[in-house]
């Protein structure tokens, strides 16, 4: 299994992504497939997760409000899911004893059509990584 490249995702993707994960309010999360169809890319939960990816170091997003369709933090073995899962229950997220939150209570969906992708939001975004030369 090989790492997503950046510039394969398709134009939009990322920016609709970031957009979406900015509007999460406090308490709630996405999935990386809700994500992924929410920005126009059904079955893209992996580039999903790939784009938060790229957020490492440091964002004002809210990435820690995505977590996997089973309702647990998939960070672990990136190195921050228990950073990950404090922040959320921090936010008043509850995990049972197996690491998984009730998504039927905590899982988010904004109030318009739900297949209709977002449009960034402006100012909200990290600068876009180009290449190796801009890390």
């Amino acid at each position: 299994m090989t790492t997503p490249d950046p510039t394969d995702l398709p134009l939009g993707f990322r920016d609709r992504v970031l957009a979406l994960v900015a509007r999460i309010p406090p308490g709630r999360v996405m999935t990386y497939g809700q994500l992924a169809l929410l920005a126009g890319q059904p079955g893209a939960a992996r580039q999903a997760g790939f784009v938060l990816n790229s957020l490492m170091g440091g964002t004002d997003l809210p990435w820690q409000r995505v977590i996997n369709a089973q309702g647990r933090v998939s960070t672990h073995k990136l190195g921050f899911g228990d950073v990950q899962q404090k922040l959320l229950e921090a936010e008043g997220v509850v995990f049972d004893a197996s690491g998984r939150c009730d998504l039927k209570v905590r899982q988010w969906w904004p109030d318009e059509d739900r297949n209709a992708p977002p449009e960034p939001m402006l100012g909200m975004l990290p600068p876009r990584r180009n290449g190796p030369q801009d890390a």
